[in-house]
């Protein structure tokens, strides 16, 4: 994977950055960690501009995250409670992320941007719950940025040596995911228990 985004960013530069910034909020487990910091080596050594490969980074983020955002809102429901019902999912299960995110969406889309693993997939909880667009794309716009900025600096910082932040973040990224079966699995339990209104 790695090989792949660095020949494919190496040719294509803003274009693939975008491209892959796109998929990333998607859904696509394209690694952002590996990404951006070689935008800013690139940029480091005069290929591209580093502004330039920020802001692509950035709107990216914003398209794929509002493609998956769209899909969650318009499909979700019919297939969590759909084909999703023959491994458990409930209505219940919809109950307890849509409290979560009238309550908590901003902040959630906010923190969940900052993560790797999971800001790959919180654009879809949150169209899944309808959180307010406006909410959604001012908190995707702040985190995104910030975890661009970040990468694409440390890469252009580092200059051709952008590899080391990019390991950096493996073991970051191995403990996101535990921490997330961890919380997907306390969700999906808690789900299973009839609510109130239901008893």
């Amino acid at each position: 994977m790695s090989h792949f985004i660095s020949t494919f960013v190496s040719s294509y530069g803003l274009l693939a950055i975008f491209v892959i910034m796109t998929a990333e909020s998607c859904g696509i487990p394209f690694p952002s960690e590996v990404t951006m910091p070689l935008a800013g080596a690139l940029a480091f050594s005069h290929h591209l501009s580093l502004v330039l490969a920020i802001t692509s980074g950035v709107l990216g983020n914003i398209l794929g995250g509002l493609i998956a955002y769209a899909i969650a809102a318009r499909f979700g429901t019919p297939i969590l409670l759909g084909p999703g019902r023959y491994v458990g999912i409930s209505k219940h299960h919809l109950e307890l992320a849509d409290r979560w995110f009238q309550k908590h969406g901003g902040s959630s889309v906010f923190v969940g941007r900052l993560l790797p693993v999971l800001r790959t997939y919180i654009s879809f909880p949150a169209g899944l719950a309808r959180m307010s667009i406006g909410t959604f794309l001012l908190a995707s716009l702040v985190g995104c940025a910030i975890w661009d900025i970040a990468l694409a600096l440390g890469g252009y910082l580092l200059g051709s040596a952008y590899s080391h932040i990019a390991r950096s973040f493996t073991l970051a990224t191995i403990l996101c995911a535990a921490v997330l079966i961890a919380l997907a699995a306390l969700w999906f339990f808690r789900g299973r228990k009839p609510s109130r209104e239901a008893r």
